[in-house]
């Protein structure tokens, strides 16, 4: 089987089938637990940072790009992903009355993350075409936005590796996954309260993981052009990466669990990954 055709298998099963099943977990269960997602969400977020760091980074470096090249790069990743999720706030937060004095402006519920809460308060007051259309364009760019960079971490992880999945392409490829469950499950609940059949919305929920295949063939494409391109790729994948690790999935981690043991779960990651890198 051709490299590439490895690749974006292995990112589908972890894009598509970890929403996926989350989303079927969701449908089965319609609830869940806050403290289990925090913890989830907060080891997730630990091992992705330590791969980030010991892994992504220090291979941009070993190209031979220079150290202001890496840190610009970074910079780009984190910036584009900040700007374009900044757009859709605000594109959403007036529509859905949940910021407030006492309301934190970072989501303290999955479903203001990735603004199915928007969705579906589009669904309750019973709007049909256009306004419906366009509040699911606005979940699917959400959810696309956290996708797409964790599939870029796999891609520029497969082309630093000469077109093999290596121990930490993989690593990513399953902590994606396992990430991704939760996410699932925030998608189909609400989906599934708005009156949408169950079957409809595991489908649905399965098909907003698709961009994480599409990340991880831009990150591939980008890195398989040469040291400059496989650099660039590394540092823009890993600085999106880490704007999705601190700007969301670590602050919604606390704010779904308010007590230390999300700290220690971060950490914990951490020094999992760094053991799974050098181990």
């Amino acid at each position: 089987m051709e490299p590439l055709v490895i690749l974006l298998c292995s990112t589908a099963i972890s894009g598509i089938g970890g929403t996926g099943l989350g989303g079927l977990i969701g449908a089965l269960l319609q609830k869940d637990s806050n403290r289990a997602v925090s913890l989830l969400l907060s080891f997730a977020a630990g091992v992705m940072l330590s791969i980030v760091c010991f892994d992504l980074l220090l291979s941009a470096i070993q190209t031979g790009a220079s150290l202001w090249m890496v840190f610009l790069s970074v910079w780009v990743g984190i910036g584009l992903v900040f700007l374009l999720n900044a757009w859709i706030d605000r594109r959403a937060n007036p529509e859905v009355a949940h910021i407030d004095k006492v309301h934190p402006k970072t989501a303290d519920a999955l479903d203001e993350l990735i603004h199915s809460d928007h969705y579906q308060a589009h669904k309750k007051k019973n709007d049909r075409g256009w306004k419906l259309f366009l509040a699911g364009v606005v979940m699917a760019c959400a959810i696309a936005l956290h996708n797409v960079p964790e599939g870029m971490t796999i891609g520029a992880s497969f082309a630093n590796a000469g077109g093999t999945l290596t121990g930490s392409a993989w690593m990513l490829a399953v902590l994606i996954g396992l990430h991704n469950i939760p996410e699932g499950m925030a998608v189909s609940v609400p989906l599934i309260g708005g009156g949408m059949t169950k079957i409809r919305a595991v489908l649905v929920t399965a098909a907003s993981g698709a961009p994480t295949v599409a990340g991880a063939f831009l990150g591939y494409l980008v890195g398989d052009l040469g040291p400059v391109g496989l650099a660039f790729s590394l540092c823009f994948a890993s600085g999106a990466m880490l704007y999705v690790v601190f700007g969301e999935i670590v602050p919604q981690a606390v704010l779904l669990y308010r007590s230390k043991l999300p700290a220690f779960s971060v950490i914990l990651g951490m020094m999992v990954g760094m053991l799974m890198i050098y181990g």
